[in-house]
């Protein structure tokens, strides 16, 4: 059990990376937006933003559920959460997982996934959010978390950027050893796309260094249709919005709008 215990301690500081210092929040760039509380299964309280769709739609827009990556907080995302609002006709709602900016706890994979799953419990309380347009998106470790809730409640749609195939395949990769019958984390998103059955869509920049963009390839290739691939060209891992600018919205958007005919 102790060793159980010191393995758990070990691979959290090599896998995540939280910061508890909400230093921005949307307000900064003149993006409406209501702070979130709400509660996982466990009793661990979290706290997430909800920003209206900033553009006009027709009927009642989508709503994006954002599950972000390993690092920082929610408040790392203000400026990418701009230019989303801007270019893309959708709610957008993101939280931080336990152990993250203003959430409670401390994170572990069974953890952070029942706060996926509190998120979206959460957000079908709301009036303002129609249960049948949700698009789930997740970036990097963020992926693994909207593929798992993708399986419990699934969405409309999912897009994931920057995906790895899991936590042992990322170990190779970074220290060329084969460390995955050693660890107790597993984010093992091959197992879970091929039960997917539902609209995705994978976009992974060509520079990416801590990612490969074979691993966002090998993941689509396992996948059921319908899907599709996007390549982010010259982008790396943690500059996708940048890089890709208008053309990278365009592509979200489009996806987005023809979940529900509106292409």
């Amino acid at each position: 059990m102790m060793l159980t215990g010191c393995r758990e301690v070990i691979e959290r500081y090599f896998i995540y990376f939280p910061t508890r210092e909400i230093f921005l929040t949307p307000e900064t760039h003149n993006v409406p937006f209501e702070d979130v509380e709400f509660t996982a299964g466990d009793g661990v309280r979290l706290h997430g933003w909800f920003i209206p769709a900033g553009k006009e739609g027709s009927g009642a827009p989508p709503t994006l559920v954002w599950f972000h990556g390993n690092g920082g907080n929610l408040s790392h995302r203000v400026t990418n959460i701009s230019l989303l609002r801007h270019h893309v006709w959708t709610n957008i709602f993101i939280f931080d997982y336990r152990g993250y900016g203003r959430s409670e706890g401390v994170p572990s994979e069974s953890g952070i996934y029942r706060d996926g799953e509190a998120a979206v419990r959460y957000l079908l309380t709301r009036t303002d959010v129609d249960s049948g347009r949700l698009v789930y998106f997740g970036r990097s470790l963020g992926a693994s978390v909207a593929l798992q809730e993708a399986l419990r409640h699934p969405p409309a749609g999912i897009i994931l950027e920057s995906p790895f195939i899991s936590i042992a395949a990322m170990a190779q990769k970074l220290y060329g050893l084969p460390l995955g019958r050693f660890l107790l984390t597993r984010y093992d998103n091959a197992s879970k796309i091929r039960r997917l059955r539902l609209p995705l869509l994978i976009l992974h920049g060509d520079r990416d260094q801590i990612v490969p963009l074979k691993m966002g390839r090998a993941l689509f290739d396992m996948a059921n249709e319908p899907k599709d691939f996007y390549v982010i060209k010259g982008a790396g891992h943690n500059d996708t919005d940048v890089t890709g600018g208008v053309t990278y919205f365009r592509r979200l958007e489009s996806f987005i709008l023809e979940l529900f005919g509106q292409e």
